[in-house]
């Protein structure tokens, strides 16, 4: 065992919290729709689209985009986290919790193949949320459980080209999510839209993360409105 994992913070670290950790977990709880995005360097539009992503009801973006360089993601970031304040909602950095730190993130978002939570504990702190991504019944069993984790994606429900050669999990995955998650949030994600929100809703999730239905949308905020009103019925 790597001296990095020897000893996971105590759950007083985590649990006794300031007052910024209890403000992000308030709207963590209340959060229904999550959007990843990329930093639309071909379009130049980032800041309009996060305003009406985020006037449409999108309570949390995270700025995904493996195809730019780190000054590329940082000048980005500033833009999410000056419009984030501006709508008093949740920003998110993907995968380096080291960039997390740098921004004053409000979350970090790791994969299975990232540090792990224990990892990006020792590196944020307890301010800062953690998510994590799972793909199967025993990584959502191991997150729902792990104290450094607040919330936890599962999928991709469908197959999507945003996660390339990833096997789909199917909407079986959230029925099991659904009986051992309790009151932890977690996300459906992959090929979630306007189509297939009522199907991951009777499966049991309430919240869910989009990319393409709102990043290749012609009217963001209507479709962002649509998306938070089917889930506000659940």
């Amino acid at each position: 065992m790597s001296i990095y994992e020897q000893q996971p913070f105590a759950t007083s670290f985590v649990d006794s919290s300031s007052t910024l950790r209890r403000e992000r977990l308030e709207k963590l709880q209340k959060a229904r729709l999550y959007l990843c995005t990329d930093a639309r360097l071909s379009r130049g539009d980032l800041e309009s689209f996060l305003d009406e992503a985020y006037s449409g009801g999108v309570d949390i973006i995270q700025l995904r985009d493996k195809k730019i360089s780190v000054q590329q993601e940082l000048a980005a970031l500033e833009v999410l986290k000056k419009v984030a304040r501006r709508h008093d909602k949740l920003f998110a950095v993907n995968d380096r919790a080291d960039v997390a730190a740098l921004m004053g993130a409000d979350i970090f978002h790791r994969g299975q193949d990232d540090l792990s939570a224990v990892q990006a504990r020792r590196l944020l702190g307890a301010d800062v949320l953690v998510g994590a991504s799972t793909h199967g019944v025993s990584q959502g069993q191991e997150a729902a459980a792990d104290k450094n984790i607040d919330y936890f994606a599962c999928g991709p429900v469908w197959p999507t080209p945003t996660k390339p050669g990833r096997a789909a999990t199917g909407v079986e995955y959230l029925e099991q999510v659904a009986q051992f998650a309790g009151q932890k949030p977690w996300f459906a994600i992959g090929g979630v839209n306007v189509d297939t929100v009522s199907e991951v809703c009777q499966a049991g999730a309430s919240r869910i993360v989009v990319v393409r239905a709102l990043t290749e949308a012609a009217d963001v905020r209507s479709a962002a409105k649509q998306l938070k009103g089917a889930l506000e019925v659940v």
